[in-house]
């Protein structure tokens, strides 16, 4: 890792607010209080790549295009502007009135995964020490839930990426399911490119051919809902063909003939059957990825975003396992983390079931040391709470006051309609938000925060790596910090001590709370963060040392995990068996048609800053309905037509999008716009039983042209 060297002091180097890859980019101050973003070519991911959303990021500084006051809900229904003092106050009294009289669980707290670790560490802290409440949960838990399940199951450890994005290109083969890079994180398709520039091979599951997929030396186009399927048939054949690494196995895994037999149930023509893909592009994609010496596979919310998700994934790292392809040099299995702190956001305590370090909420031992960092009873601690959109679910009913930050489930939740209905009916919301995105819309306290680039924050990237956010410019007055806002509530409810608004001190405390978890950051600093251009984690404070000879050695962080041991009881990784099951909603006469849905790379999650970007706007001015060309003619529409897409739960109007890129079974919609075209209206809450994601990725549809 290279330092960042001298700076021009009027530049701050920095990272884009965006996805996981966390890019770097130079800010530079200039008139009107924003910021010019510049490339920074020393930061070894994006080495000065900038997507357009990156380039652009700073249009969400200008006044225009934020709030900079709070407001509150008048008497006769509208969000007026109020003072601090009557914003902070009147959501500290509905919370302490709504506790008094329904009890602590009454009061629920909504996370996000851009929240930068310190926010995620506090507001987690706020929830079960200040408020007493076990219902918090987070956006991350719709972004990569399934993965991080399947990945502790088998590795017995959750990280995105257990190598760091600069060995892609040098492994020998990728199979990248579910992703789509070229649109969704566009400065990592260079890796990709190297790859295939260097002799590797690149194979891309996706039931669109995307641009990502026009790079693929092979494309497979499964049926949305069937990526297990395809999967254990690629297994079966590894096994049929004998190319097991029978050493490795024994060695290195455990389980394995429990799941080889589950395996063989799903043999090639049976999987043709199923997803689509014929037999001989399933063993062209079998011996592309056993040739070389090294592999990897690539998973994003294609495959995850599944009520069997966790399976899916773990029929994935099955394949991986079974060829010798985890643990090894260029080789192993990876989730590729969509939001820019959706690893950080999961281990520092803002999700339902997680204490800070990825510690479990329910081990004792977990409990007596982070209630001693905190200095509270750990038979204080409430236990795991609902999963996000169980806890949306009950909102209005269960959980009566909620406290949202960062997030827009308006936009983002499965069954949207449904979720827009229970905030509604909630006694009392308040939302800590940079924009009036949609949910904020319906609060009854708003309360306006700073961005990225006004705060001194960490967050840590898809690779594992911990990175440092620095401030280079002063938010405008009326705008606060998240820190702030939990440390005024927090003393209002007779908390007086314990949340500071100092992010160094907050990352302290943190540090101390992860050492000795599974993501411990203990041996981590603002000054290293700073001269070293992050560090991976695990990454252990140097009491006792791991080096003998010098025991107070800092420990230089782990780029690359599970080289040695995997991090179960026994060191070996594990086998799940696993078995295809159809989608929790397949195709019928009323609804014959499946959805999917998906990024565009103009507008970012729920769109509720990239959709402020007069730039972004232009490229991407709203939603569409993607559909084959038979399926059009089916139906008589044209290019530009307006098009319903139905579902069981709601009815979604966009312009078609004819394009031979996609099956004639499925149609596709971007999930970045509110309003008529709001693809989540659709979109399944049905749960992975052991991740709790919801089937974002498939559902049963009608398409009905619109007349006028």
């Amino acid at each position: 890792m290279q330092s960042t060297g001298t700076r021009n002091p009027a530049t701050t180097p920095t990272h884009c607010p965006y996805c996981a890859l966390q890019c770097g980019m130079n800010l530079t101050p200039v008139e009107g209080g924003t910021v010019e973003v510049s490339e920074r070519a020393d930061f070894p991911v994006n080495r000065g790549a900038l997507c357009g959303k990156g380039r652009t990021a700073a249009a969400v500084l200008a006044p225009g295009a934020r709030l900079t006051s709070p407001l509150v809900r008048s008497g006769d229904g509208a969000l007026v502007q109020a003072g601090w003092d009557e914003a902070l106050d009147r959501i500290a009294g509905n919370l302490e009135r709504t506790r008094a009289r329904y009890g602590a669980d009454a009061l629920g707290v909504f996370g996000g995964g851009g929240l930068t670790n310190e926010k995620a560490y506090a507001l987690g802290k706020f929830a079960r020490v200040v408020l007493g409440t076990s219902q918090i949960d987070y956006n991350g838990r719709f972004c990569m839930s399934s993965a991080a399940a399947a990945g502790t199951r088998a590795f017995g450890l959750d990280r995105g990426l257990p190598f760091p994005l600069e060995d892609v290109p040098r492994t020998g083969c990728v199979i990248l399911v579910g992703s789509n890079p070229a649109e969704t994180m566009p400065p990592s398709l260079r890796y990709f490119t190297e790859l295939r520039e260097n002799g590797g091979t690149l194979i891309v599951v996706d039931p669109r051919r995307t641009r990502t997929a026009e790079q693929a030396d092979l494309h497979l186009a499964p049926r949305p809902g069937t990526d297990l399927a395809l999967a254990l048939g690629m297994l079966h054949l590894v096994v049929a063909e004998g190319r097991v690494d029978e050493a490795y196995v024994e060695e290195r895994t455990s389980g394995w003939e429990e799941a080889r037999a589950a395996a063989m149930a799903h043999w090639p023509e049976h999987v043709e059957r199923i997803t689509g893909v014929s037999v001989p592009e399933l063993r062209e994609a079998v011996r592309l990825f056993c040739a070389p010496e090294a592999a990897m596979v690539l998973t994003a919310r294609g495959p995850e975003q599944q009520a069997k998700g966790t399976d899916t994934v773990g029929a994935w790292i099955n394949l991986c396992l079974a060829t010798g392809r985890a643990g090894r040099p260029l080789s192993g299995y990876g989730c590729l983390t969509g939001q820019g702190n959706g690893q950080g956001g999961r281990e520092h305590g803002q999700k339902a079931d997680q204490l800070p370090g990825y510690r479990k909420l329910t081990d004792p031992a977990a409990r007596r040391h982070v209630a001693g960092v905190w200095g509270v009873d750990p038979d204080s601690l409430p236990g795991p709470g609902r999963s996000a959109y169980e806890l949306l679910d009950a909102l209005g009913t269960d959980v009566r006051s909620l406290l949202v930050m960062g997030s827009n489930p308006v936009v983002s939740a499965p069954r949207a309609a449904h979720v827009e209905e229970r905030l509604r009916s909630l006694d009392f919301l308040a939302v800590c938000d940079v924009v009036l995105s949609e949910t904020a819309e319906l609060a009854d306290v708003v309360l306006p925060v700073t961005q990225w680039a006004e705060e001194t924050g960490t967050t840590t990237s898809l690779e594992g790596r911990v990175l440092l956010r620095r401030r280079a410019i002063t938010p405008p007055d009326g705008v606060r910090g998240d820190l702030e806002v939990l440390h005024g509530l927090a003393g209002r409810l007779g908390v007086e001590k314990g949340f500071p608004t100092d992010p160094e001190e907050v990352f302290g405390e943190l540090r101390r709370a992860s050492a000795g978890g599974p993501a411990d950051y203990s041996g981590i600093d603002y000054r290293r963060l700073d001269e070293e251009n992050g560090v991976f984690w695990p990454c252990p404070a140097p009491t006792g040392g791991d080096d003998t000879r010098n025991p107070t050695a800092p420990h230089p962080g782990t780029p690359r995990l599970f080289l040695d041991r995997f991090a179960t009881d026994d060191g070996r990784a594990r086998f799940v068996p696993v078995a295809h099951r159809p989608s929790a909603e397949e195709p019928d006469d009323e609804y014959p048609v499946l959805l999917t849905t998906g990024r565009v790379v103009s507008q970012y999650q729920s769109g509720a800053q990239t959709r402020r970007v007069a730039e972004l706007n232009a490229a991407a001015p709203g939603p569409f309905v993607e559909l084959h060309p038979r399926l059009a003619a089916r139906l008589g529409a044209a290019e530009g037509d307006p098009l319903a897409v139905v579902s069981r739960r709601g009815r979604a109007v966009a312009p078609a999008r004819i394009t031979t890129g996609i099956r004639p079974d499925t149609v596709f919609m971007p999930f970045h716009w509110p309003g008529e075209g709001r693809a989540n209206t659709l979109t399944n809450p049905a749960l992975d039983p052991t991740s709790r994601m919801p089937e974002f990725k498939v559902c049963a549809v009608r398409v009905e042209t619109v007349t006028s």
